[in-house]
């Protein structure tokens, strides 16, 4: 592994609370809220290292700037963390051993997945919600950060495997959601959740026989859009005997292509199915309708825009193995920052048709793409270009062996900035607007955390949303490991 890269795979056992830290240069005086982010950090249990980096114990941070900037971290005391810290067992994660993926959907299917929730953070009433792939919830003050238990939804909404990748729209008051809930036929559930409440609603789902691996999903201001990968499995494949781990029990299937399931967002009824080339995602960047040929008419849409972060294939998942990260820079697994535009009209999907059949072919509704930025991942916008026309695209560039970079796009224009410095790995960099500042406008700052190789630590940057030009570092007193996401919240 590249020296000083491995900083980045190597367990943080400490924990600080409410620490100040120093500051170079000036943080604008209306940045006043909370930066939490998710991810993992303790890596060996009972002397064994775990097998993926999706499988580390997870680890909250938390970075305050009503007054200048404090720290907090604090690992979720979730069960998880209690049985591989007091009896050196860690099970039931993405892929390690037999106690990897298959284990978690074993478990899964008897009513016991991990609480390990290393990916993300929401917003749920009054409370802040750790998230994974399954529907495990912890609850955690917000402020500080210590774990307050089990959390529970006010429904009966079940399912089996959890999108942590939930979308909240502020400009309807409400957060869409997905499960893949597995049975005799297993089906994608999307779910609505409404500001200030704790009861998920039903909005409607999409039957499949062969379900995909899905982490993301995109939202315009009338539809949603479940975009089916070809990297899939069978309920039966997690049942069979055997200790392989995740990737093992999900196939990468070409020949089937990448399908978006459109679905009217109000009535959960699928409006139509569209078929492209085989793509893997991860992360969905944004998506919203336009009339053909239009940017904005004001007309009923005829086509939908989703953009995402793609992949040729699936081997990124099976390259994150902690034994493979010696080849991460030889491997060239990028992402490509792609817009896909999907046609409503000129044939609609049989509505008979499940998620593992044949898709719409009509020629007069063809997928169209195009590549907007290469080497890319962990996109964000600002959270109100969620659903709408949009500009900007804040992301972490594609690592190097001296560093990666954060790249900012222009998604009209096609221009793009970047930010790096030699020794530095950056995280997802989350931009936050200035208040009053009109949308699309790249007026703010853009908050992310990086890895000074040089020395050994983290630090928090604070760049400039138009510019990329550094305003501000914190460095932190430890080398925090590589982490998943976060969320800006304006009052905490």
């Amino acid at each position: 592994m590249q020296a000083g890269f491995e900083l980045g795979f190597r367990t943080l056992d400490s924990e600080v609370r409410d620490r100040e830290l120093p500051v170079e240069g000036a943080i604008p005086e209306w940045l006043t809220g909370a930066l939490v982010r998710n991810g993992p950090a303790k890596f060996e249990v009972g002397g064994e290292r775990v097998g993926h980096w999706f499988d580390g114990l997870a680890m909250l941070h938390r970075f305050d700037f009503a007054e200048g900037v404090r720290y907090t971290n604090r690992f979720l005391r979730s069960e998880t963390y209690r049985r591989a810290v007091e009896d050196g067992v860690i099970e039931g994660q993405f892929a390690t051993d037999d106690g990897g993926y298959l284990a978690k959907l074993r478990q899964l299917l008897t009513g016991d997945p991990t609480d390990n929730c290393n990916v993300h953070v929401v917003r749920v009433a009054d409370s802040l919600v750790a998230m994974t792939e399954v529907p495990r919830y912890l609850s955690v003050d917000p402020a500080t950060l210590d774990t307050r238990g089990e959390f529970a939804f006010a429904d009966d909404l079940g399912g089996h495997i959890n999108c942590a990748h939930v979308l909240p729209d502020p400009h309807r008051g409400e957060t869409f959601g997905l499960l893949t809930r597995f049975g005799r036929t297993t089906e994608y559930v999307v779910y609505r959740l409404p500001d200030g409440s704790t009861s998920r609603e039903r909005v409607g789902g999409i039957e499949t026989d062969t379900p995909a691996y899905l982490h993301s999903f995109a939202l315009t201001e009338r539809y949603v859009v479940v975009t089916e990968h070809p990297f899939v499995t069978t309920v039966a494949s997690f049942l069979l005997p055997g200790g392989e781990g995740f990737v093992d029990h999900y196939d990468w299937k070409p020949e089937r292509g990448t399908r978006f399931h459109v679905l009217d967002r109000e009535t959960g009824a699928r409006v139509v199915t569209r078929e492209t080339d085989p793509w893997f995602v991860f992360h969905h960047v944004n998506a919203f309708e336009r009339a053909a040929g239009d940017a904005d008419t004001g007309a009923a849409p005829a086509e939908l825009v989703v953009d995402l972060v793609a992949y040729e294939d699936a081997g990124v998942v099976e390259g994150l193995y902690l034994a493979d990260a010696d080849d991460w820079f030889e491997r060239g697994e990028d992402g490509h920052l792609r817009r896909f535009v999907l046609p409503l009209d000129g044939g609609e999907a049989d509505s008979s048709d499940v998620g593992g059949g044949e898709a719409d072919r009509n020629p007069t509704g063809e997928v169209t793409t195009e590549l907007l930025y290469d080497g890319c991942e962990l996109p964000r916008i600002a959270p109100a270009d969620r659903t709408q026309p949009y500009r900007y695209v804040y992301a972490q560039g594609a690592a190097e062996p001296d560093g990666n970079h954060v790249a900012k796009v222009d998604v009209e224009t096609g221009e793009s900035r970047r930010w790096e410095q030699s020794g530095y790995f950056v995280e997802e960099p989350i931009f936050v607007r200035a208040p009053g500042a009109d949308r699309p406008t790249d007026e703010g700052v853009v908050l992310v955390t990086a890895l000074n190789t040089d020395e050994e630590r983290t630090d928090l940057l604070v760049l400039d949303g138009e510019t990329l030009d550094e305003r501000a570092r914190a460095p932190l007193p430890h080398a925090v490991p590589f982490g998943f996401h976060g969320r800006y919240f304006p009052e905490w």
